[in-house]
């Protein structure tokens, strides 16, 4: 049995391969891709290679790389031992861009009927979202400021308003981001740089900045930027995971007004819950799925492009062409 996969074969290069599918063993499933995401910012990090030598980025990313982590697929066979599923089964799982793949049972998520999978498919960028909320340790009525209006923005945005702030400031130079932010729970969108909004953001919070800053753009420079706009005592979230994090500068901010830095990845959580962590990434996940059940969320006209994956050298030329018109992309593995 053969899969098609994608790869990143060197720099600015993607490939499409036919290759053999691995052997099913004990406590594996066999599963057939119904759909995934792309995750703009990190594959793009990753295709374009911008990321400095010696960075966790750097150590990572070897050609040819799989790219991809957002999964939506069915269970196709069953290795020995494998209970709690069947064949036809619809599942998540954080796995990369490829038709058919062997993975450990244990890392399934079931995606809920309700739900399609295009929805579903946005799983783990919610997981990495709701990570990083979690990590803000929010108060109701916090004015909070999202800096980058991304695919992580987006959500970071639904989120908080969930969780009742006062204000969601967003602040990113696209327009059309930012009209997507305001549908889903932003008050006030700035399209400027974090820089150029400091103002802004100073008289829509009374003069002492926002309780929490979120920085989703993976840019170096904003952190500088958005520091100041954070309150005394205030919490800047840094979850944009930049390729150059030795060209991040703190400013005074930090010491004199007592700021507290929080840094959010997808390795943050446990797979699954344990004794320290009750939220771990399949209860985070399960979460998301309820909140898209009962539209307390909403992914569905995030979506902008839609490609067959034998297309995916396409997809790739049009995000680095004009990311700012993308938002969920979604590879359509029904189509092959």
């Amino acid at each position: 049995m053969n899969s098609l996969n994608i790869y990143f074969t060197g720099i600015n290069q993607v490939e499409c391969r036919t290759e053999p599918v691995g052997d099913l063993t004990a406590g594996q499933v066999l599963i057939r891709a119904d759909k995934s995401m792309i995750s703009t910012g990190t594959e793009l990090i990753c295709l374009g290679g911008l990321y400095a030598p010696n960075t966790h980025w750097d150590r990572w990313i070897k050609h040819p790389h799989l790219p991809g982590y957002s999964m939506i697929g069915f269970v196709e066979a069953l290795g020995d031992g494998v209970t709690g599923y069947q064949v036809g089964d619809r599942i998540a799982v954080p796995r990369n861009h490829r038709q058919r793949f062997v993975t450990p049972a244990s890392e399934l998520i079931p995606v809920p009927q309700s739900l399609s999978s295009e929805d579903a498919s946005w799983f783990w960028l919610a997981m990495i979202a709701q990570n990083a909320v979690r990590r803000a340790q929010h108060q109701l009525g916090d004015a909070v400021v999202i800096v980058g209006a991304g695919i992580l923005g987006q959500l970071v945005t639904q989120y908080v308003r969930l969780l009742g702030a006062r204000e969601v400031i967003v602040i990113d130079p696209s327009e059309a981001r930012l009209a997507m932010a305001k549908v889903h729970g932003a008050t006030v969108t700035l399209p400027k740089t974090a820089q150029e909004a400091a103002a802004d953001v100073m008289d829509l919070t009374e003069g002492k900045g926002a309780e929490v800053v979120y920085d989703i753009t993976g840019l170096a420079p904003v952190l500088e930027a958005a520091l100041p706009l954070t309150r005394t005592f205030g919490t800047l979230v840094l979850l944009g995971d930049t390729g150059d994090p030795s060209a991040q500068r703190l400013t005074g901010d930090v010491v004199t007004r007592g700021l507290r830095i929080v840094g959010a990845h997808a390795n943050n959580p446990p797979l699954e819950s344990n004794d320290h962590a009750y939220w771990s990434k399949k209860r985070i996940v399960e979460l998301f799925f309820r909140y898209l059940a009962r539209s307390d969320m909403q992914v569905k006209d995030l979506i902008t492009h839609r490609f067959s994956p034998q297309n995916a050298p396409d997809a790739y030329r049009m995000l680095q062409t004009d990311r700012s018109s993308a938002m969920g992309v979604i590879l359509d593995w029904t189509q092959i």
